[in-house]
């Protein structure tokens, strides 16, 4: 991408957008694109018709979507689904319609089926079914990989999608209801140490194994692959490197330093049993992330304590 390039950053005020945006303007492009969802709603076909004809940005990350924890994705299902296709339909078909030189689709990790082999390869996509919960936003993401592959296919459109892990960082949501699992448990030690309860009621049976990225190292990868990778078909972005829910709480509760004990609710479900990415054709195109999940935890905590205390 040439420094002067015109980038729109779909969802800049989100977790990802914003580490994207900072990524962008630490490498000394100026000539960024925003969008707040007030000034354009990517779910209105006409209004990002009309958002692209007169902008015409050359490079597209899109980073917007409705996203929320395992409650959120249950309860609101229609939404995540209606939603999520709407906005990947319109700024993806609009970027082919005004010959966008590179788009990047941002995906989840939820799209791959519930009883996997593990880690997860690229190639196992569409092989098995998918975990009920958050069916419907991982169909919508299936459906804009997909959706890349064919207006590469179809139109020679230089789209690619990326699917990162599960994902922390600043700016994140810490919804007592609705964010996921990391930010929602710096939320509970943090008041669980402020009010001196005695216990934290951890939802699930702590089992489940999961692998985080911190945001900036995601953005940092993005950057790379919007440079280096030009295929057709998914590339997983993650560390390559899980641990249980369990240890994940432990970890958080030495870094907020509650004294408190833990408490597992497994009447509350625990979601897909592990979720680990294989990373080898990322790391083989030679990136690999730089903040281990302890210091992301920190750094995560700091700006939770910024923010909302």
């Amino acid at each position: 991408m040439e420094k002067n390039a015109k980038i729109y950053l779909a969802g800049h005020r989100g977790m990802v957008g914003s580490a994207i945006h900072r990524k962008l303007v630490k490498e000394g492009y100026s000539n960024i694109i925003t969008k707040t969802s007030s000034e354009l709603d990517l779910r209105n076909q006409q209004a990002v018709t009309s958002f692209f004809e007169l902008e015409k940005p050359e490079y597209v990350f899109l980073a917007a979507a409705k996203v929320g924890g395992i409650i959120a994705n249950n309860t609101y299902r229609a939404d995540f689904l209606y939603e999520n296709l709407a906005i990947q339909n319109n700024v993806i078909h609009q970027s082919y319609k005004t010959g966008v030189k590179k788009l990047m689709f941002l995906g989840s990790s939820c799209i791959y089926p519930k009883l996997a082999p593990q880690p997860l390869k690229e190639d196992y996509l569409l092989t098995g079914l998918l975990e009920e919960t958050n069916e419907p936003y991982a169909i919508a993401k299936i459906a804009g990989i997909k959706m890349c592959d064919a207006y590469r296919d179809q139109y020679a459109s230089n789209f690619i999608s990326v699917m990162p892990t599960n994902l922390y960082g600043y700016n994140d949501n810490y919804h007592p209801q609705n964010s996921h699992v990391l930010p929602a448990l710096i939320r509970k030690f943090h008041e669980a140490k402020t009010n001196s309860s005695t216990e934290v009621v951890v939802w699930g049976s702590g089992s489940p194994m999961r692998e985080f990225l911190f945001a900036d190292d995601l953005a940092d990868a993005c950057y790379f692959l919007m440079e280096n990778y030009d295929e057709r078909h998914l590339i997983n972005i993650g560390t390559g490197v899980d641990l249980t829910i369990k240890d994940l709480a432990l970890l958080i509760k030495k870094v907020i330093g509650y004294e408190g004990d833990l408490k597992f609710d497994s009447t509350k479900p625990d979601g897909t049993p592990r979720k680990l990415m294989d990373v080898s054709k990322l790391h083989q195109l030679g990136w690999k992330h730089k903040i281990e999940l302890e210091e992301g935890i920190q750094l995560a905590y700091h700006d939770f304590l910024a923010k909302y205390v």
